[in-house]
């Protein structure tokens, strides 16, 4: 064997390794894989030479397809509707930052009307005139010394007994008639500042 300084040295290759068949160095496709792989890779193949086909024969036939289509009218605008102009004038108009202007009248005065009817402001009030008169319930009624009692019932769960000529109620009501089932009163309104009148009102048992 010739020895050649500064080459490497290869082994002899063997009569064996000459008769082997080559491997084909193309990708995918290795001989003695089976024909099943060869059938792949041309599949593969053809599929990558269609990508690179420049046929925009579909998309042109579209796009004339669109431009050949007739153009719709365009629509027109809405109709624009004059609004008319509204002057604001404050002179006749109360202000609504002021408080409304009250009658004036006098805690307890003496008014009254021409037939002289007008409530006593001077009497003490009772304890039922603290209440309103749809805030009782008469719920009984009892019977001592020879005259009947009701039994009133107020909004806080105060039960009071009263008799013919008790006030009940804001509206100055006196009590003028009891029965086993009813208290009948007489009240005094103001329909209007310095005007009364009488009106006669009751409230039943509910108990």
């Amino acid at each position: 064997m010739l020895n050649f300084p500064g080459l490497p040295l290869r082994s002899p290759v063997s009569s064996t390794t000459q008769n082997q068949p080559r491997i084909s160095s193309a990708p995918f496709c290795h001989s003695g894989t089976g024909g099943l792989l060869q059938i792949s890779c041309l599949v593969l193949m053809a599929l990558l030479s269609g990508c690179g086909n420049d046929d925009f024969s579909d998309l042109n036939r579209y796009i004339s397809e669109v431009k050949a289509r007739p153009k719709e009218p365009i629509k027109p605008l809405p109709e624009i509707k004059a609004i008319e102009p509204f002057l604001f004038k404050p002179e006749s108009l109360r202000d609504p930052f002021k408080p409304l202007e009250q009658p004036e009248q006098t805690q307890g005065a003496d008014v009254s009307n021409d037939s002289g009817i007008k409530p006593d402001t001077v009497r003490r009030k009772e304890e039922l005139e603290a209440f309103p008169l749809d805030g009782l319930r008469m719920v009984g009624s009892v019977e001592l010394k020879s005259s009947l009692w009701g039994l009133v019932k107020a909004s806080d769960g105060t039960i009071y007994r009263v008799k013919v000529g008790n006030y009940m109620g804001k509206d100055y009501g006196k009590i003028i008639r009891i029965v086993s089932d009813k208290i009948e009163l007489m009240e005094i309104v103001s329909d209007k500042p310095g005007t009364w009148r009488e009106q006669p009102t009751s409230i039943t048992l509910t108990e």
